[in-house]
């Protein structure tokens, strides 16, 4: 059986490697400070939330989301984050991660959980397929930093 619950100090070490798989799947590495902050934030539980996955007892999932006003309906939840460990894919993890979260969301008045994922993550794609409904809208990143170009000026 799954058991998800929220993420408890003495998960940290665990869901650095988790967190760390997931970033790599996606060619991405932070430096130790990024992982400490992310790791404050969550366990803080007040911007940033997170919940683990759990089978025979050990923690082999986790999820990261957060809430947001709406402009046109109530509070939304965001699910930035969701990895399972590819040992135990394919046995109801994710899936349970996100109808916990889908629960967490209606308790705290959202009226909506959504995500993202690269259109090239093909398994996680079917399994979204299963549990929601994709509308079709393409996400843009600007980013703030250090910025070279104007906007407009492209």
């Amino acid at each position: 059986m799954i058991e998800i619950r929220r993420l408890e100090p003495g998960d940290r070490d665990r869901w650095e490697e988790l967190f760390r798989a997931y970033l790599r799947f996606y060619g991405r590495e932070l430096d130790q400070a990024a992982y400490d902050r992310a790791w404050r934030e969550i366990s803080s539980g007040t911007r940033l939330h997170g919940r683990g996955a759990w089978l025979d007892g050990r923690l082999v999932g986790i999820a990261h989301f957060l809430v947001h006003p709406s402009s046109s309906e109530p509070d939304l939840c965001y699910l930035e984050d969701l990895f399972t460990d590819p040992d135990v894919r394919g046995r109801g993890v994710a899936s349970a991660l996100v109808g916990a979260l889908r629960d967490w969301a209606r308790e705290q008045g959202c009226g909506s959980v959504y995500w993202q994922t690269h259109e090239s993550n093909a398994v996680a794609r079917r399994l979204y397929d299963e549990l929601a409904t994709f509308e079709g809208f393409v996400v843009y990143t600007l980013p703030v930093g250090d910025v070279s170009t104007e906007i407009g000026g492209r």
